[in-house]
């Protein structure tokens, strides 16, 4: 199935008469010129006028800023875009009971369903801003359900890295290994992955994802470190978001989880560790030392009752940290700037200080916290827009919502009153992707209808035990 409008916006040359965020402040009245799906310059603004002084004819490669707010996309670093089919399930159960109840819902995913979840999720945080997402994918042996999941991405417009699942431990009760109904030999799973990406288009690129430490053996993770770096990929991981996988590896390995990680060899520049709620400090280290980066779901984790990651301590380290959303199992909406806020201010709350995490800080976060592990390029201006950065930004209205103005503060109001409302204009490569908060490539009316018609109950496991 597609959802895909036709035809294909045409692409913006320039971004006319609006305030920049620099990644240390606001500059107001600049033109943005884009070229090639990069930002190219920043430059005051011009008018346009015609040889003697007249107006000119509007050119449609012009998107007009003024009165706006231009920002970078934000990166989404984690979420599950299936689970956008199964909110609220599990709701109030500890981290293994949740996990086993949202498996029932990945164990029935369809390739129609893959489409529909994926279409919405992608939209979802793209209508917040979220211009790149980090998909995270379950194990899963079809191909047809990976085919659909690549094709919503590019018919959303959305940048996206795509991890497809690996795991060779089984185990039903997840404790120790993954559900054997969606796993398959790590050959196969990877034979998918060069398959993916000679698929995919230019806006998607390839991953590896492994649920947890427990869920691969020690060849297993060599294995997959091997594949990933003979094809420079990212290789992302739940990692210490409960103290499961401490206890774990410590009961069947007898070493800590960051040491099992190590001896696996999975520990490098392009791991992006998710969660990091109970990482100590010899893991911090760890993680610092080999530029790895977490992934940071604070949302999610309070969800889920897991607790408030260390990142104050992570950053203090030297570990890279980006912002992720999480599926919608976990976190119930896409939205990226509910996760924004809420990140700066459970960690405020947790270190009783108003003056952390300000609007400079977690932009930096949110938009390239995580950029090498993602494979790009360390940004000039963290969080900013600047000439060399991918063109893909979001222009922010502050009057779409009341609840916003008056503005005193841009950045205050972004942080603190931001909804998905303000995002008025969404361009991906240039791209605009969503106008006037609307998107431009999905028929809405349709994804609503097919969202409906995915619904009703769904089966509950009984309880898994209290380990978490």
């Amino acid at each position: 199935m597609s959802l895909r409008l036709a035809p294909r916006p045409r692409p913006v040359h320039t971004v006319s008469d609006v305030t920049v965020w620099t990644g240390a402040g606001w500059q107001a009245h600049v033109d943005v010129a884009l070229a090639d799906g990069v930002v190219d310059e920043v430059r005051d603004h011009t008018p346009a006028s015609g040889p003697d002084g007249a107006g000119v004819l509007e050119d449609p490669g012009v998107l007009d800023g003024s009165g706006a707010y231009l920002i970078p996309g934000f990166a989404n670093t984690h979420t599950h875009v299936q689970q956008s089919l199964c909110r609220g399930v599990g709701e109030g159960r500890p981290l293994l009971e949740w996990l086993l109840a949202v498996g029932e819902s990945m164990n029935a995913v369809t390739p129609e369903r893959a489409y529909v979840a994926t279409a919405a999720a992608a939209l979802e945080g793209l209508l917040s801003g979220a211009t790149t997402l980090v998909e995270h994918m379950w194990p899963n042996p079809s191909a047809e359900v990976h085919d659909a999941v690549l094709a919503a991405l590019d018919d959303v417009g959305v940048r996206a890295v795509l991890g497809r699942g690996v795991a060779d431990r089984a185990d039903p009760s997840r404790r120790w290994g993954f559900d054997p109904r969606l796993m398959q030999s790590l050959d196969s799973a990877f034979a998918d992955v060069d398959r993916l990406r000679g698929a995919s288009g230019e806006r998607v690129t390839l991953g590896l994802a492994v649920p947890n430490p427990r869920s691969l053996t020690i060849p297993g993770m060599r294995a997959a470190a091997a594949f990933a770096a003979e094809r420079d990929l990212t290789v992302m991981i739940h990692l210490s978001e409960t103290g499961t996988d401490d206890a774990m590896c410590r009961e069947h390995t007898g070493m800590s989880a960051i040491d099992y990680l190590a001896e696996g060899g999975l520990i490098g520049e392009r791991l992006l560790a998710v969660h990091g709620v109970e990482l100590d400090a010899a893991a911090r280290r760890t993680l610092a030392a080999a530029g790895a980066a977490v992934s940071w779901n604070p949302v999610s984790n309070m969800r889920l009752g897991s607790g408030v990651a260390p990142v104050t301590e992570l950053l203090a380290a030297g570990v890279a940290v980006g912002l992720g959303v999480d599926g919608a199992g976990s976190n119930d909406r896409q939205d990226m700037l509910e996760t924004l806020r809420a990140g700066a201010y459970v960690q405020r709350a947790h270190a009783r200080r108003a003056d952390l995490f300000d609007t400079a800080a977690m932009l930096a976060i949110a938009c390239d916290g995580a950029a090498r592990a993602l494979g790009q390029p360390d940004p000039a201006a963290p969080g900013g827009v600047a000439p060399g950065r991918l063109a893909d930004l979001t222009l922010l209205r502050f009057e779409r919502d009341f609840a916003c103005l008056p503005v005193s503060d841009p950045g205050a109001s972004l942080l603190t009153c931001g909804t998905p409302r303000i995002v008025d204009t969404v361009l991906v490569g240039g791209e605009v992707v969503v106008a006037d908060g609307r998107s431009t490539r999905i028929d809405v009316e349709a994804l609503t209808r097919a969202l409906l018609a995915a619904g009703g109950p769904q089966r509950v496991p009984e309880k898994a035990g209290t380990l978490k």
